[in-house]
């Protein structure tokens, strides 16, 4: 059977099971490994066996795990409140100031949880009594807090930039600095529009009252933990001093001493936080052995290479080709989650991008911030309706409510295809890159 066919029957397998009702490990696998014996026989099981293995024994995950524990022991902190609390007394005066200060309290969070689903909720839970309390609408509210959710995996760490890193050996520390202009950028473009839309709209979300100046810089007094954390992680790296998974451990250890110290931490707590880390992280590398056997099959039959010479005959411009990606991205991003996409995505267009002549620290911030849209579109829409099921928000509403933000992400996107030294100039100033 010619290699092509089973690409392509791979590929149908997969999609066929998953509409059954599969869930997408079980998919990818099943899909692979039937396809495998299709193509290569018996001879292919060993070397299905031993993919997932050489996969997870790769230290350049250890990351991952690490980063994840940071996020679950913030999650039990009340560094969240304090920065939400702090946000909101500056923004004070301001139409819409608290969903103004929900983004920003994600942005600054986003350097510490990493996801945009932790982002979401932790932020979400904490300014959900002050929507209630001073009457804002509630879809709208949080339709912003989900499309400020895209600055979880944007702004280091990110456990996207890791998988990306790992899948395509690319510089994670440059990923990492490479996120935190864009981030800013976003942050910016999410709120100027929130209060625009309050200020012609008041009952979307009104002016929350008058702080004197003393309480708003007290209020500042209690966001230096996280400002703490953000140095030990990112400061590290940019100065040089440590590698990703080093800061990681930095990152853990400063959680940890910080949340017992001041935060009254204790063993409860922790107890928690490593329960969900360990729940998180097992289902991701659950989720790595299913995609991981999926990838080999499809890349033993060397579709990256006709992909390769099929876009070289073409004779078509490098950035349409890029424009057809990110459309491909977009809609691959909605039925499916952004592992999976990345899994079964990278190893095919990657080693394109980099015949194109483009830069893959460029294309890991644009191929991020692309998942990310299909996280709040339907019809799989995993952030979407973590929102809905966890703060009881209809789906439609919400849809309402998030789809201005969706259009102002949709303008980011290309406005970072398009100016490439907005995610590249920080990470060219790097000490010891």
């Amino acid at each position: 059977m010619e290699p092509w066919v089973i690409s392509v029957l791979c590929v149908a397998i997969f999609i066929f099971i998953m509409l059954l009702g599969v869930p997408v490990v079980y998919s990818l696998g099943i899909a692979a490994v039937v396809c495998g014996l299709i193509g290569y026989g018996p001879s292919v099981l060993p070397k299905v066996g031993w993919a997932p293995f050489s996969m997870l024994f790769n230290l350049a995950w250890t990351p991952l795990p690490l980063f994840v524990l940071m996020g679950s022991l913030i999650a039990e902190t009340t560094m969240g409140e304090d920065l939400f609390k702090a946000a909101s007394k500056w923004l004070s005066r301001v139409p819409g100031g608290l969903i103004a200060s929900g983004i920003v309290g994600e942005a600054i969070m986003s350097a510490a949880l990493g996801t945009s689903a932790a982002t979401i909720i932790v932020m979400g839970k904490v300014a959900e009594q002050e929507f209630e309390r001073y009457h804002y609408n509630k879809a709208f509210s949080f339709g912003a807090l989900l499309a400020g959710g895209v600055l979880g995996p944007l702004i280091p760490p990110s456990a996207t930039f890791i998988i990306y890193a790992v899948l395509t050996d690319t510089s994670l520390g440059h990923l990492f600095i490479a996120g935190i202009v864009p981030g800013i950028l976003l942050t910016v473009m999410l709120v100027i529009p929130a209060i625009l839309i309050c200020w012609k709209r008041p009952q979307y979300g009104p002016p929350t009252g008058r702080f004197i100046w003393r309480e708003r810089f007290a209020s500042l007094k209690k966001i230096w933990a996280i400002i703490l954390v953000m140095v030990c992680v990112l400061g590290v790296i940019y100065l040089g001093v440590a590698t990703a998974t080093e800061s990681a451990g930095v990152g853990c250890v400063a959680v940890l001493l910080i949340g017992v110290l001041f935060f009254g931490l204790r063993w409860d707590g922790i107890r928690r936080a490593l329960i969900d880390a360990a729940t998180i992280n097992g289902m991701i590398l659950f989720i790595f052995v299913g995609a991981s056997l999926f990838t080999y099959v499809l890349g033993s039959t060397n579709v990256a290479k006709y992909l390769l010479n099929f876009v070289h005959s073409s004779g078509l411009s490098r950035w349409w080709i890029m424009i057809a990606i990110n459309i491909i991205y977009l809609i691959l991003c909605c039925p499916l989650d952004e592992l999976t996409v990345t899994f079964v995505t990278i190893p095919i267009f990657f080693p394109l991008i980099v015949s194109l002549g483009f830069d893959p620290v460029w294309f890991g911030i644009v191929f991020t911030v692309n998942t990310q849209l299909g996280l709040i579109t339907p019809p799989l829409g995993i952030d979407l309706f973590a929102v809905t099921n966890v703060f009881k928000i209809p789906t439609g509403d919400l849809l309402r409510g998030v789809f201005p933000f969706f259009v102002i992400l949709l303008i980011f996107l290309v406005i970072i295809i398009a100016f490439p030294q907005i995610s590249l100039w920080l990470p060219n100033l790097m000490i010891g890159k």
